[in-house]
């Protein structure tokens, strides 16, 4: 589904990823996990063709996109749930969600208005509600369900629960568990080891911009000293 293979890119004179390479394969849920500043998000940007890749590739369902420009990787199939989630706030729930919907690739069953609302009742029952009147969480519910709406191939998420209370943590656990199993790939940034491990099949560590670990869910639990090198605050 997703290869990146060999990936250098950065900002100005800077580096951030210095030969960066993992994969997720169709219905697979896997996770980028490392400290803060070490180019997990820089590493979805240059996916998402938001920061240009100096060197290496990016292949997205057999095509080379790595020169392909961010809203060709977008409708190629794959959907981004940003850090931050930038939902569009003077436009109601329901505007956020239609705006952007597409089924270009002919899913079945497509994401739709009413399939969306069964997925999260709060936003259902808040649709005219403009998007700065939610709270955050109900935000964060918004941006997962809009990038549903464009029916991906593959979801990324940066920074899932980020600032979130564990209540609401919990419900967007669920959402990926329920969307996991409908079998959507799934590729997720996050600090929440106990949860994602649940979750994810996959998990790639990035230390200053490489991969320095890679594994399942279980080598992960068991490999304490990864953990605390890689992962600990």
């Amino acid at each position: 589904m997703l290869k990146v293979e060999a990936l250098h890119a950065g900002y100005g004179a800077s580096n951030v990823l210095f030969g960066l390479d993992f994969e997720i394969g169709a219905g697979e849920v896997a996770t980028l996990l490392g400290r803060n500043g070490m180019g997990k998000s820089t590493a979805v940007h240059t996916v998402m063709g938001i920061v240009r890749a100096r060197s290496g590739s990016v292949t997205f369902a057999g095509e080379d996109i790595s020169a392909r420009p961010s809203h060709y990787i977008a409708r190629a199939g794959i959907g981004l749930i940003p850090e931050g989630r930038q939902i569009f706030p003077n436009l109601s729930v329901r505007e956020n969600l239609i705006a952007t919907a597409a089924n270009r690739h002919h899913n079945t069953p497509a994401w739709t208005l009413p399939r969306v609302f069964d997925l999260f009742p709060s936003l259902a029952a808040r649709q005219t509600n403009m998007g700065n009147q939610l709270s955050g969480g109900e935000q964060q519910m918004l941006a997962i369900a809009r990038a549903l709406m464009t029916n991906p191939k593959l979801l990324i998420l940066d920074e899932a629960t980020e600032g979130l209370a564990p209540l609401l943590r919990e419900e967007i656990w669920r959402v990926l568990q329920i969307l996991k199993d409908a079998g959507q790939s799934i590729l997720v940034i996050d600090k929440n080891i106990s949860a994602l491990s649940r979750i994810a099949t996959r998990h790639f560590v990035v230390e200053k911009g490489r991969v320095v670990w890679s594994g399942d869910s279980d080598a992960l639990r068991a490999d304490v000293t990864v953990q605390q090198r890689y992962l600990g605050v």
